[in-house]
Formats: structure tokens, sequence, C-alpha cells
């Protein structure tokens, strides 16, 4: 990634929630970039709350989206 740009889009569907009421099981979610909290197995991910939170990276599986997909999603926010 080139400077002063922001990274793509990322997106997820929860696949457990662990007890949390603000995740729902089978939402896709918007993931930020936060290289520290993956790589200690988390996610930072805008959650019903609208805020982004961490939550452990097994409650989800990342989405690889055709870029249409992407747009609509970020769209929809």
């Amino acid at each position: 990634m080139t400077p002063g740009c922001s990274p793509p889009p990322r997106f997820a569907v929860c696949i457990r929630n662990d007890g949390s009421e603000d995740l729902v099981v089978r939402r896709i979610y918007s993931v930020l970039t936060d290289a520290d909290a993956e790589a200690k197995g988390f996610l930072r991910v805008i959650d019903e709350s609208d805020e982004d939170y961490l939550y452990p990276a097994a409650c989800f599986v990342e989405l690889h989206l055709a870029s249409e997909v992407e747009q609509a999603l970020l769209a929809a926010v």
C-alpha cells in the first residue's frame, strides 16, 4: 500500500458471537485493518453499536468479494 492511501475495504461474516449482544451470527461486518490486533488473533470490527471493537478472529470468516459487491456494501452503510 502506498503512503496516504487507505486500505481496501474488508468484510467478514460472523459465524458465532460467543454471547456478545453486539454481534449477529450470519451478518456481514466491516473490518478495519489493525495489524497488532490481528497478530494476537483479533479483528477490529464495526459492530451493531456502530463502533469498532476487537473480537476474536475465530468468530468471523473474512469475505473476498467482487469489487461491485464491495461497493454495494459500502454504499449501504
